[in-house]
C-alpha cells in the first residue's frame, strides 16, 4: 500500500495520494525520502558529560574494598566529608552503576510463585462446580458454626451444603462426594473449583476428587474474584432478611439454611439467569418457563401494542456459558441480549 502511494503521489502529490489511500501523509513523506537521508545521526554527547576516563575511575572507586558495602549516596557523602572530592551528582553514580548492570538488589528476596489465572467454562449443569466454606456466629463469643457451599456456577443450583462445628478437610471430602453422588456426576464430568483453603488444599480431599476423576481448580492466592460464585453466594445468604446475627444452635442452625436454600433454588429469581429459578435452570425447564413468559408478553402486546414503542417484547434468556475468568477480550451474549467483552 505504502509503495503504491508513493508511486501515486509522483502523479498526483503527497496530499490527493494520502486521501486516495488513507495512507497519512507522515508516512508518505517519509516513504518518499532517499534511504541515506533516513538514517538516524548519532546522538552527540552532552557538553557537560563526564569524559569516560572519569567515569571508569569513579566506577572503580565505588567498587573499592573501602566502599563496595556502602550505599553510593553514603559514598557521595564521605568522599565529601573525608577526601573533600565531589566527582559528580549522587543520581549520576546511580547512573553510572545501571550502565554497568551493578545496580541490583544485593539481599536474597523471597518471591511469591506465579500461580495461572484460571479459566473455567461451563455449558450445561454439572460440569463446573464452585465450593467454599464461611463462619457463622454461634450462641456465644468465640463460638462459631462453619457452613460448606457447593455451588454449580451455570445453573447456580447448591448441590450440597453442610453447617458442622469445625471446618476439615474430611467434612468437605465427604460433602463432596454425596453431591457427586445425588446428582449423577460422570468420572471426568466435572471440576471443582475453590480458593486456596486449608481444606480445600488438603491431600485428603485431592486424592477424593482423584478417585472420583473430578478435576481440581484453585484460585490465585489473595485474589478473592477467582471465587466469585460462591462469595456473592455467601453475601445473598447474610443479606437476606431472615438472616440472624447469631445462631443459637448447631441444629437451628441445619433447620434455618434447609428452609434458606429451599427457598433459593426453588424461588429466587436470579438476576444472572435471566430471573429464572436455579432449580428451573439446572433440571431443564428454562424453555418451559420461558415460553409461558413469552405468550405473556405476546397477549400483552396484542391488547395495547402502542404501550411497546420498539415493536413486540422479546423474553431475554439466560447465558448460553457461565466463565469463571473469561479470556481477555471475549465476546459474549448476557441474559439481557448485549454483547459484552472481558
Amino acid at each position: 500500500m505504502i509503495a503504491q502511494a508513493v508511486t501515486l503521489a509522483g502523479l498526483v502529490g503527497p496530499s490527493a495520494a494520502s486521501t486516495a489511500l488513507g495512507v497519512p501523509r507522515a508516512t508518505l513523506h517519509r516513504a518518499r525520502r532517499p534511504k541515506a537521508a533516513r538514517t538516524p545521526t548519532p546522538r552527540p554527547h552532552p557538553a557537560r558529560r563526564i569524559p569516560d576516563d572519569e567515569r571508569a575511575l569513579i566506577v572503580s572507586k565505588l567498587n573499592d574494598e573501602r566502599f563496595c558495602d556502602l550505599a553510593p549516596a553514603e559514598v557521595w557523602a564521605r568522599w565529601l566529608d573525608e577526601d573533600g572530592v565531589f566527582p559528580c551528582s549522587v543520581r549520576t553514580l546511580y547512573r553510572l552503576l545501571a550502565e554497568r548492570g551493578l545496580v541490583r538488589e544485593r539481599r536474597d528476596i523471597a518471591r511469591h510463585p506465579v500461580h495461572p489465572r484460571p479459566e473455567l467454562v461451563a455449558c450445561a449443569p454439572n460440569e463446573v462446580w464452585s465450593w467454599d466454606i464461611t463462619k457463622l456466629r454461634g450462641p456465644a463469643v468465640g463460638v462459631w458454626y462453619f457452613l460448606y457451599v457447593v455451588l454449580d456456577i451455570f445453573s447456580r443450583y447448591v448441590v450440597g451444603w453442610m453447617v458442622a462445628a469445625s471446618e476439615s478437610a474430611e467434612l468437605a471430602t465427604q460433602l463432596v462426594e454425596e453431591a457427586c453422588t445425588r446428582h449423577g456426576v460422570e468420572p471426568g464430568q466435572l471440576r471443582l473449583h475453590s480458593d486456596r483453603g486449608a481444606p480445600m488444599t488438603s491431600k485428603t480431599l485431592a486424592q477424593k476428587l482423584a478417585d472420583l476423576q473430578v478435576e481440581r481448580s484453585l484460585g490465585r492466592p489473595r485474589v478473592s474474584n477467582d471465587n466469585a460464585f460462591s462469595e456473592a453466594q455467601f453475601k445473598t445468604v447474610k443479606y437476606h432478611p431472615s438472616f440472624p446475627g447469631r445462631f443459637g444452635s448447631l441444629e437451628a442452625t441445619r433447620e434455618h439454611f434447609g428452609r434458606f436454600f429451599r427457598w433459593y433454588v426453588d424461588e429466587h429469581r436470579h438476576g444472572g439467569l435471566a430471573l429464572l429459578t436455579p432449580a428451573d435452570v439446572h433440571f431443564g425447564r428454562t424453555d418451559l418457563v420461558l415460553a409461558k413468559r413469552q405468550r405473556a408478553l405476546d397477549e400483552a402486546f396484542d391488547r395495547h401494542p402502542e404501550r411497546f414503542p420498539h415493536g413486540p417484547p422479546r423474553i431475554a434468556r439466560p447465558p448460553a456459558e457461565v466463565w469463571i475468568n473469561a479470556p481477555t477480550g471475549k465476546v459474549f451474549t448476557n441474559g439481557g441480549g448485549r454483547e459484552t467483552a472481558h
